[in-house]
């Protein structure tokens, strides 16, 4: 038996004694203040925690982005039978992904919230969808059957998310950077599609994204069993072709880590007139050639204090992997008691140390954006069996980025969360305490007068009302 404060506990926590929970007590009392009881009763109405849900929902409206990726899918469903639409099982998922609800299990009482339900277009007294519901839905995509009749078609959900992102360029835009890379999403289970990787020492998928500046264009779920790189090309046809279309005088930039630096990457590139700037891993050869400078910044890292760098611009050509020579630029970095030199190949024609400095040490903050994507937009929960179905899990999560970077980069620009991540912004905007009442001709949503967010969800919604409704 264990035991705390004097009531008795069996090993599962439940209480021994002869007090019991009394499912019919309606008030519960506390320590007073001062003179006044303090007594608490759920009776308050219909509540939610989610108040900010208004700015997305007006937000989705005006892009259209819910009802473009329902669009995406083929309801076979027989349409007098159902109680919830495609549409309103994707806009349930995506505002609850950006409302910083991670699992289907959450849906069994977000089902019932009136203001994800408003946002969601379901009437009032109208639940929404139940967690198997929209497991369904996603199951869908690898499964056929009679149960399984909701089908995403992929081609249609990778162009939208690619429309989406490209829409964020301003047209005439003179320059656009495309940063790739690749990440890990760990695997628990025995998921469909599961390898070992060695340099994340465990079982993963290994998506590839791309980011322009903030906005996502690419999320492609890949087994883990295979190069960083795989299926570059191929999406670069993609992003390139989009981008042109938008801002046909730009000048295009394919920003990566040494995980991309491959000659069939970099020689696509130059063939479709692309600049690149990306990471090369370094190896004898290329610390022989950096020798000199890296001894000049030893040099000045002791008359300095410590810390000095350098930089070198060379022609370099690998033994036997590249089709020919590329202009290599080498950073040679005094850190303390150690070296440490770092390389990179590129056809821009700019000064070593600021394409360095400037351009590829940018890339950053794509790294972040991708972080942001899978802890704050949970595009690491792949749990499902199939494949499949996990990258509509990834892509579902890619929207939900989609909805809030775009109500960052225009509501928001100017503001104290202009900068801020999905995780803040939801914690400070999304998140706020909300009494909803419903009249036959309104529904009056009550927010706190006392919320330091005031003016800011004001600021938001005087934006938001520039866009079309």
């Amino acid at each position: 038996m264990l035991q705390l404060f004097g009531v008795k506990q069996d090993k599962s926590g439940a209480s021994t004694d002869s007090l019991q929970f009394d499912r019919e007590q309606t008030d519960f009392g506390f320590q007073a203040l001062g003179s006044r009881q303090v007594v608490a009763s759920f009776d308050g109405g219909q509540l939610s925690s989610d108040g900010g849900v208004l700015l997305l929902r007006d937000l989705d409206r005006s892009l259209g982005l819910t009802r473009g990726v329902a669009a995406c899918f083929t309801d076979r469903r027989d349409q007098a039978r159902i109680e919830h639409s495609v549409q309103t099982l994707v806009g349930q998922r995506v505002l609850a992904l950006a409302l910083g609800y991670e699992d289907l299990n959450d849906h069994c009482a977000l089902r019932h919230d009136p203001l994800l339900s408003a946002a969601a277009d379901k009437l009032e007294g109208e639940a929404l969808a139940s967690a198997p519901t929209l497991n369904r839905m996603e199951l869908s995509s690898h499964r056929t059957g009679r149960y399984h009749k909701v089908h995403l078609d992929a081609a249609r959900a990778e162009s939208l998310l690619l429309r989406f992102g490209v829409q964020s360029l301003r047209r005439g835009q003179r320059e656009v950077v495309i940063d790739l890379d690749a990440t890990d999403d760990p695997l628990h289970g025995k998921q469909e599609g599961r390898f070992f990787h060695g340099y994340y020492d465990g079982y993963c998928y290994l998506p590839l994204y791309a980011f322009i500046g903030d906005a996502i264009v690419w999320a492609q779920l890949r087994t883990a069993n295979r190069d960083g790189s795989c299926g570059t090309i191929k999406a670069l046809e993609k992003i390139v072709a989009a981008v042109r279309r938008r801002c046909p005088r730009a000048r295009i930039v394919v920003r990566a880590d040494s995980g991309f630096c491959r000659d069939d990457i970099l020689s696509w590139c130059e063939e479709n007139r692309l600049h690149y700037v990306v990471g090369l891993a370094r190896n004898p050869r290329l610390q022989a050639e950096l020798a000199p400078t890296m001894g000049r910044a030893r040099e000045k890292a002791c008359l300095c204090g410590g810390a000095a760098r350098a930089y070198h611009d060379f022609k370099y050509k690998t033994l036997d992997s590249w089709s020919r020579e590329r202009r290599v630029i080498g950073k040679a970095e005094r850190l303390g008691d150690k070296d440490n030199p770092r390389f990179i190949v590129t056809n821009l024609e700019r000064d070593g140390e600021a394409l360095y400095e400037k351009v590829y040490c940018a890339r950053g903050e794509m790294e972040n954006r991708i972080k942001e994507q899978q802890q704050d937009l949970f595009a690491d929960r792949l749990s499902s069996a199939g494949f499949a179905a996990n990258q509509l899990r990834l892509w579902l999560s890619a929207f939900a980025y989609v909805l809030v970077e775009r109500l960052r980069a225009f509501a928001l620009k100017g503001t104290e969360l202009a900068q801020a991540t999905a995780g803040t912004i939801r914690l400070k905007l999304f998140k706020l305490a909300a009494r909803v009442e419903t009249s036959t001709r309104r529904i009056r949503v009550r927010l706190s007068e006392a919320s330091p967010m005031r003016a800011l969800f004001a600021h938001v919604w005087s934006r938001l009302r520039l866009l079309p409704g």
